[in-house]
């Protein structure tokens, strides 16, 4: 079966990476049509805007994405395109998985869990304003529709995972109207699910039982500041970057994006880590059912990782993007 996917090339590292997780798919036997556009910083130097409408036109219509980190704009260093994407396509739910890879130092084994983060509200609406100067005030906005739906999503892709236990991560404790909407709208969807053991968590507590015992988590969700927090943690407690990938979900649409992204002229040209990219285009095949196909590249990278010969800077090595990616296609070929 041939894949349709919107590539959404962001710059910078993303004309490294891009290439190598194109040449791993293609290895693994994956046929795939590729709908590639420019978007951020990489748009705006082409003369483009930073979102092209035929590039959202393509998301639309394929309802699968791969995208790099879209790199902001010198002029502009505080407008974060990722955001502004994720806003314009109506996005709604990030799941980001936290899973040990095999050979991947990190703080802690065995760990394997879902955050999944709305990202519509919360404070991330950026509604502020300046009362009086040095007064600033910031809204955060909690609706129960955005809520419900957010939460019917979680449990069913939770259901659909195989999972059990779901965590809906709050500080209702102090924020008694806005996360106690919050945590009413989980208490609500739980109800709707009693396959599905629903527990409750401080954020705080939450982020103290994370550096103590992850292993004890299988899926967290919660609103889009607590999430962004969280979920960066979680990555460190499973190894960093190169263990991180997310999916992004809107109605009919699927956007597996990397969050790792940086300038070639401090990372230098073939030098980059392929892994942040590699790891959602292993999710996306899984996500469309082309699971051996995923599982496969998935040993292969991990086979890498663990006989520790070939390694980019940022894992400890000297190799180069394009030697690393060898060093895997070689690995699926002893595998096959």
């Amino acid at each position: 079966m041939t894949l349709r996917v919107t590539l959404i090339q962001g710059g910078e590292i993303g004309h490294d990476l891009v290439p190598a997780v194109k040449r791993v798919l293609e290895a693994a036997g994956v046929s795939i049509l590729w709908d590639e556009h420019v978007a951020g910083h990489e748009a705006i130097k082409q003369g483009l805007e930073p979102l092209p409408a035929p590039m959202l036109e393509s998301v639309r219509r394929t309802g699968l994405a791969l995208k790099t980190k879209l790199m902001a704009s010198p002029d502009k260093p505080l407008v974060n395109y990722n955001i502004l994407l994720r806003r314009t396509l109506q996005l709604y739910a990030t799941v980001r998985p936290l899973k040990n890879l095999r050979g991947l130092k990190a703080r802690f084994d065995g760990v394997d869990m879902l955050v999944i983060r709305e990202i519509t509200e919360d404070l991330y609406a950026a509604i502020e304003h300046e009362v009086v100067p040095g007064v600033v005030q910031s809204i955060k906005v909690v609706t129960e529709a955005a809520s419900l739906r957010f939460f019917r999503f979680a449990f069913r892709w939770t259901r659909d995972s195989g999972r059990k236990v779901i965590h809906c991560v709050h500080k209702a404790n102090i924020l008694k109207l806005a996360d106690g909407l919050f945590l009413e709208a989980f208490r609500t969807t739980a109800k709707e699910f009693p396959e599905i053991q629903a527990k409750e968590i401080i954020v705080d507590n939450c982020c103290m039982q994370m550096v103590s015992k992850p292993q004890q988590f299988d899926v967290l969700v919660m609103g889009n500041l607590y999430g962004d927090i969280v979920s960066d943690l979680g990555a460190g407690v499973v190894g960093g970057i190169s263990a991180t990938a997310g999916i992004n979900i809107g109605d009919g649409i699927q956007c597996y994006e990397a969050f790792h992204g940086a300038g070639r002229e401090r990372i230098g040209i073939d030098r980059a880590n392929p892994l942040p990219l590699l790891l959602p285009a292993i999710d996306l095949l899984d996500g469309v059912g082309q699971k051996e196909a995923a599982a496969r590249i998935l040993r292969a990278m991990e086979t890498v990782l663990s006989e520790g010969k070939v390694r980019t800077a940022d894992l400890g090595g000297t190799a180069t993007t394009t030697a690393m990616t060898d060093a895997i296609v070689q690995a699926m070929a002893r595998d096959s």
